[in-house]
C-alpha cells in the first residue's frame, strides 16, 4: 500500500540510460506516474535512437543496449512531446536524481519539475551507515524488493530501475515514518524545489 505521505502527490519516478558520450544522449527512458499509487502496467518505456552511436563500453558493462537495438527506434525529437507531457507538473523521483534531472533538463528545455527527490539522499537519511553502500542494487537487496515482471530486464535497464526505485521510495517513507514535508527535507535536491508553489501541492 502506498504510504500516506505520498497519496495524491503528482510524482514521476524516472530512470534514463545513455549512449556513454559527452554530452550524453538518452537511449532508453522509463517513467512511472504515481498519484494515488502505481502498478507495473502504469510504467512507460521508450527506446530512442541517438544522433551519436552508443559507446561499446556502456553496451558491454552497463545496460547492454546496442546500436542494433535502437537502429529502428524514433529519435528524441519524435518522442520529446509525449515524454514532456507525462512529466509535466510532476515531482521527479530518481536514484542519483541529479543525473536524471541534468540529462532530462538538457533534452527538455523549459521543463522545470516542482521538486526533485533523490532516493540516495533519502536512503542515507533513513538507513544511515549501510555497510553495503547506497547503489541501487545494494538497496534493492537490503530492502528485499521484488522487481516483479521487470526482473528479466535486469539492473541498469530503465524499466527495472524505475520500478525498483518506486518500491524503494515507498519503503523508505514507511521505515522513516515520514510526512511529505519531512520527505522533502530529507530527499529534495538543493535548490530543486520550485518556489511559490500552490500550497495544495504540498
Amino acid at each position: 500500500m502506498i504510504p500516506a505521505a505520498l497519496r495524491g502527490r503528482r510524482l514521476a519516478v524516472v530512470d534514463v540510460e545513455g549512449n556513454g558520450r559527452h554530452p550524453p544522449e538518452i537511449i532508453e527512458i522509463a517513467a512511472l506516474p504515481a498519484d494515488v499509487g502505481a502498478a507495473e502496467t502504469d510504467l512507460r518505456t521508450w527506446l530512442i535512437r541517438p544522433a551519436t552511436s552508443i559507446a561499446a563500453l556502456v553496451t558491454r558493462q552497463v545496460h547492454g543496449i546496442s546500436n542494433a537495438d535502437v537502429a529502428d527506434c524514433p529519435p528524441w525529437s519524435a518522442m520529446a512531446g509525449e515524454i514532456a507531457a507525462l512529466l509535466a507538473d510532476r515531482v521527479l523521483v530518481a536514484h542519483h536524481a541529479s543525473v536524471e534531472h541534468r540529462v532530462l533538463g538538457a533534452h527538455l528545455p523549459g521543463w522545470v519539475p516542482p521538486a526533485v527527490l533523490d532516493t540516495v539522499r533519502l536512503a542515507k537519511h533513513v538507513w544511515p551507515d549501510l555497510a553495503e553502500g547506497y547503489g541501487l542494487a545494494a538497496l534493492i537487496a537490503h530492502a528485499d524488493l521484488d522487481p516483479g515482471r521487470f526482473a528479466a530486464a535486469g539492473h541498469h535497464r530503465a524499466s527495472y530501475d524505475t520500478w525498483c526505485t518506486w518500491q524503494l521510495l515507498c519503503r523508505l517513507v514507511e521505515d522513516g515514518g515520514l510526512t511529505w514535508d519531512r520527505l522533502l527535507a530529507a530527499a529534495a535536491l538543493p535548490n530543486a524545489v520550485r518556489p511559490n508553489e500552490p500550497k495544495g501541492l504540498w
